[in-house]
């Protein structure tokens, strides 16, 4: 068990808007929210990079850009300049989608190139990188053999799921995203968490990052469970 206090978990949390037509009042919303309540990073589509990092100069909230996403149909070519227009317009933090079609053609040695391209442009420039596997669509033995890629690797994160497919995050997919990174990569929980009972399972489970939406009830949810200025132990 771990004690967890309020701020440990602000500070799991990517605070996340990527709808299509967020505008630039919503972006203000998101930035305004994630400094209040000290969340890791905003979860922002990568034409919204430049706007937003402007918005969290001056404060430790983190710019995560979203890259082919939410399908991650595009060339591996095409991955590493949107990833490195998105750093170079401020983004701290990069979540890519892998191109699933590959994964389910398993042709593994196109994954693990498109994935040793993308991290070795967000470690260039010194910031976390993320994998989203896109769970839904995918069987157990391809969630394992795309966490042995991410071993030898070594993205920061490995990530469930975009939020946009037919499923979210499960709490069966991140234990067995942890078993099988076996504490080389972290493990990102995102989709359809939107209550502190299932932000916690997630913690549970062995996720140390959570996309959500909802992170500001999440919060305001567990503020109502831990004493001021206490913890609680998972």
């Amino acid at each position: 068990m771990s004690t967890w206090t309020l701020d440990d978990f602000a500070q799991l949390i990517d605070h996340t808007n990527l709808h299509a037509d967020a505008t630039h009042a919503d972006m203000d919303v998101l930035c305004d929210e994630a400094t209040r309540h000290h969340f890791r990073m905003v979860a922002i589509n990568q034409v919204q990079v430049a706007y937003c990092a402007e918005r969290l100069a001056g404060t430790d909230v983190h710019v995560g850009a979203a890259i082919a996403f939410p399908l991650g149909q595009t060339t591996i070519a095409a991955k590493v300049a949107e990833t490195r227009d998105a750093l170079a317009n401020g983004a701290t933090e990069i979540d890519y989608v892998v191109n699933l079609t590959q994964v389910r053609e398993h042709n593994w040695s196109y994954v693990a190139d498109e994935m040793r391209q993308i991290v070795a442009a967000c470690n260039e420039a010194g910031v976390p990188s993320k994998v989203i596997f896109e769970n839904c669509y995918l069987s157990d033995a391809e969630k394992i053999e795309l966490c042995r890629i991410a071993r030898e690797v070594r993205p920061t994160f490995v990530k469930t799921s975009t939020g946009f497919g037919t499923g979210g995050a499960t709490v069966h997919d991140v234990e067995l995203m942890h078993e099988h990174v076996a504490g080389e990569v972290l493990v990102k929980a995102a989709g359809g968490i939107r209550d502190a009972k299932t932000f916690l399972a997630m913690v549970r489970a062995g996720a140390r990052r959570i996309g959500t939406s909802a992170g500001v009830a999440i919060i305001e949810e567990l503020a109502q469970r831990i004493p001021s200025g206490g913890s609680i132990e998972l």
